[in-house]
């Protein structure tokens, strides 16, 4: 489990295709120097496995279906990617519950800014506008986020990212028509699961 607060921006170093998954080795000694082999890291916010490491980068496989479903497929060597190490029990949970399950690819839309916010409009898969409310929680490509207006009709939502986000993540690279990994609430899923299992019994 994540929290969708980044702690690094690493560095994709190299990239091994293999015949159905990918290895990739990312650069970063503050994650590096914290992990051990077989420990879950929030790459972009698609939770990969550990399975080699030292002082300054590590290395994860990536399964053909997280191949598919994120944006993992499209990084190239020198891509920088938000880093998460899983959440400890008595950490503070400072964002939200993020499980690193990508749900979907959403699309920059527009890219507006002022001297205090920047506004980013996402067109988000239609099947997943049903899990996101108003002033409710979205993790964007690992970054734990507030939705601040969204609009049914277009399915597009926007967030709104402080300096310290832009600074802290590899937000601040993205541009009109980039792709970002989304992670709906969980909460939203469990709700719907219980609603509609509840009504098949009845």
């Amino acid at each position: 489990m994540f929290t969708g607060l980044i702690q690094a921006i690493g560095r994709v170093t190299a990239i091994e295709h293999q015949e159905s998954s990918a290895q990739l080795v990312i650069s970063s000694p503050e994650i590096a120097n914290q992990i051990t082999q077989g420990d879950s890291v929030s790459v972009n916010g698609a939770c990969l496995t550990v399975i080699s490491q030292d002082k300054s980068q590590f290395a994860v496989d990536v399964m053909v279906q997280t191949l598919k479903l994120t944006t993992t497929g499209a990084l190239e060597v020198g891509s920088e990617v938000n880093l998460e190490l899983a959440t400890r029990a008595a950490d503070r949970l400072g964002g939200h519950i993020v499980q690193g399950h990508v749900d979907g690819i959403a699309n920059i839309a527009e890219i507006s800014a002022d001297s205090q916010w920047t506004r980013i409009d996402l067109e988000i898969p239609k099947n997943l506008m049903k899990y996101v409310v108003a002033q409710g929680s979205i993790c964007l490509e690992g970054v734990s986020l507030t939705v601040g207006e969204l609009n049914d009709e277009t399915n597009q939502i926007s967030v709104w990212l402080i300096p310290e986000t832009l600074a802290q993540t590899n937000l601040s690279k993205k541009s009109l028509g980039d792709h970002l990994n989304i992670e709906v609430d969980v909460l939203a899923k469990y709700v719907e699961r219980l609603i509609v299992r509840g009504q098949e019994s009845k």
